[in-house]
């Protein structure tokens, strides 16, 4: 099952997962069929890795999601989303969550005009997201103008391509947030 962690190369046919048929290892071996508790496990671990965030973050992120009015598993999709450097992904500053991450670490982008360096800081509706000034002289902010266009963007984000300003229009709402995770069996594994 694809996560798409390696950028664009997921969406091409040289994705590893296009190449092979079979899981890694032993080709003789065939795969069981996993337990419950396996298919909990492995969706929660597939959601720490799409969005790079630890077990501790990620089990708090459960108890506030937990904690506020409405469903759970959407609770939890939503506050994973609003990260910057899921955001700096979804407008297509990046290619990928990591260098998102790695580009929000760096301080290469302002939240409002405010350096802002934590890549788990959780943006609002209104909140514009641009780049530093000094970074639009550089090759990677050129690269980054000329890959912007590839991927739509959300429609709880909008992007001024023109002047690479992203702006968060309003919280993501159920039908904006993607299917790439089944929020249902991380609710599930954390209830038990």
């Amino acid at each position: 099952e694809k996560l798409f962690l390696k950028g664009d190369k997921c969406f091409t046919p040289r994705c590893a997962f296009e190449k092979r048929r079979n899981p890694p290892g032993d080709i003789s071996r065939r795969r069981r069929r996993p337990t419950d508790y396996a298919v909990h496990l492995r969706e929660k671990q597939k959601a720490k890795y799409i969005y790079g965030v630890m077990e501790g973050q990620f089990r708090r992120y459960m108890t506030d999601a937990f904690n506020t009015p409405g469903v759970t598993g959407m609770n939890l999709l939503r506050t994973l989303e609003r990260r910057l450097d899921n955001v700096v992904f979804q407008l297509g500053f990046a290619d990928s969550r990591k260098q998102a991450r790695q580009s929000v670490l760096h301080g290469h982008f302002r939240v409002d005009g405010v350096k802002t360096d934590v890549p788990s800081y959780q943006v609002k509706p209104g909140q514009a997201i641009s780049w530093k000034p000094s970074i639009k002289t550089t090759d990677f902010y050129a690269g980054r103008i000329e890959g912007v266009p590839k991927r739509p963007v959300p429609a709880w984000l909008t992007l001024d391509s023109g002047d690479m300003v992203g702006t968060v229009v309003s919280l993501p709402a159920d039908q904006d947030l993607q299917a790439i995770v089944d929020s249902r069996l991380i609710v599930e594994f954390y209830s038990r």
